[in-house]
């Protein structure tokens, strides 16, 4: 068949299947496979497949004038990498910088613009490393965070932090990306303060901005990524935060397989973002990610009488002390309770209000009971519920000698208040959720 008698609308529905190389090459055969080629309809849909754009604009974001004259200048500035891996970090930063928008827009601002390749360039010499390729690509995009402005002090740090936190004990952790430039300074005083050879290849890309002392490095021969224990600054103990089986080619051109840990850590991330997993928690009319989770199974709920208790909770590495005979894992849980909009029901009878009395409970460590707990309040308060308002959240801590159990229980609430009681005390249950060490750490 003579390709060259085909129509225009069928050589562009040819081109359409081929790869923006393919296309390249086949523009090159005839004037008529040129023009077809060329016409930006064409580039526009290679931009959006490839690259989710919905406006010709260049790697830095500016306007250019055609989808032809983007996709050049996307390949040119990322020429130097597997596009199959551009491609992907690109979507990477696509979902989370779409997920801020709709829902934080106030860290969003946070996000740096792209490093370019003469800052890694200036990094890798300052710290004598070689950085995994998904690693360069993600600092490409964005140079970490910015943390400037009037929301960082010296307790609560800076609540924008991308990864997130949590708040027990009056201990507040905020983890956030740093930029190039930070991660030398940081890596240099930390490596330094901690003894390791000069000749180590781990690197601080994150950390918490409060006073607690949680840092993220990532091994750049390896490509896996480490939290620090509560034994960081005596022995250098950290726990890897991604399985390690998922890391791959971290070092390869020759591939499109290519994933380091911190590629996989934020893609986790951003998942469970877009999933409900985590979500926002307010205090003090500032907001930040909160850890907790938020949905089963890792998030327990029941309803008793009326009173619905939601329960989670998580890892907490940074005060972790595996060199404890046995190991001593420390995890921090989260209690939700609320009244529902028809009140407190109590054989039959319902009531506008209820007040928590006493709590009880179970710690189980590998499905064996270690410990039992009874005593009045929690965190010393005895909340009010009444139906309409927030719910009531409060955090505490627990250990175990063990990298797995769980926690359920029960509360004591009695209807009306524990001044004015209206009727007999009844239990609340508060359903069994996990303690465990997750294969992700965050």
């Amino acid at each position: 068949m003579d390709v060259e008698a085909l129509g225009d609308l069928a050589l562009h529905l040819i081109f359409a299947k081929l790869s923006p190389k393919d296309s390249a090459i086949a523009a090159c055969v005839s004037r008529k496979f040129r023009s077809s080629a060329s016409e930006d309809s064409l580039w526009e849909k290679f931009c959006h497949r490839d690259l989710g754009l919905t406006d010709p604009i260049d790697h830095l974001g500016n306007p250019v004038p055609s989808f032809k004259e983007s996709y050049q200048e996307w390949r040119r500035a990322f020429g130097m990498y597997p596009w199959p891996l551009v491609e992907r970090v690109k979507r990477c930063w696509d979902r989370i910088e779409n997920w801020l928008r709709h829902n934080y827009p106030e860290a969003l601002v946070t996000l740096r613009e792209g490093a370019s390749e003469a800052d890694i360039e200036d990094l890798e010499n300052a710290l004598k490393v070689k950085l995994p390729l998904p690693t360069r690509i993600l600092y490409r995009f964005h140079n970490g965070q910015d943390l400037k402005g009037r929301y960082v002090d010296s307790v609560r740090g800076f609540p924008f932090g991308l990864i997130g936190g949590y708040t027990f004990y009056e201990q507040t952790v905020n983890v956030y990306l740093l930029p190039l430039r930070q991660v030398i300074t940081e890596t240099k005083s930390i490596i330094q303060e901690l003894g390791f050879s000069r000749r180590s290849k781990f690197i601080v890309v994150a950390s918490s901005s409060t006073l607690v002392h949680k840092v993220f490095f990532l091994n750049c021969a390896s490509g896996q990524l480490f939290v620090g224990t509560a034994n960081l600054r005596e022995d250098g103990e950290m726990i890897p935060c991604v399985p390690s089986a998922l890391i791959n080619s971290v070092h390869e051109y020759n591939t499109d397989q290519q994933q380091d840990a911190m590629l996989l850590w934020l893609e986790e991330h951003v998942r469970r973002l877009e999933n409900g997993i985590i979500k926002l928690r307010e205090t003090n009319n500032i907001r930040s990610i909160s850890l907790f989770p938020e949905e089963p199974p890792f998030c327990s709920v029941a309803t008793t009488n009326g009173v619905r208790v939601r329960a989670s909770a998580i890892f907490i590495p940074e005060f972790t002390d595996l060199l404890d005979s046995g190991g001593n894992y420390q995890f921090s849980y989260s209690i939700r309770m609320s009244l529902q909009p028809e009140g407190c029901i109590m054989n039959g009878m319902t009531f506008s209000s209820c007040q928590l009395h006493l709590r009880h409970w179970i710690i189980r460590a590998n499905d064996y009971v270690v410990s039992r707990v009874n005593g009045e309040a929690v965190i010393g308060k005895y909340p009010l519920l009444q139906p309409g308002e927030k719910e009531f959240v409060y955090e505490s801590c627990s250990s175990l000698h063990s990298s797995m159990g769980s926690i359920e229980g029960s509360f004591t609430f009695v209807p009306g208040s524990l001044t004015y009681q209206k009727g007999s005390p009844f239990e609340v249950q508060v359903a069994r959720f996990p303690l465990q060490v997750p294969t992700y750490i965050f």
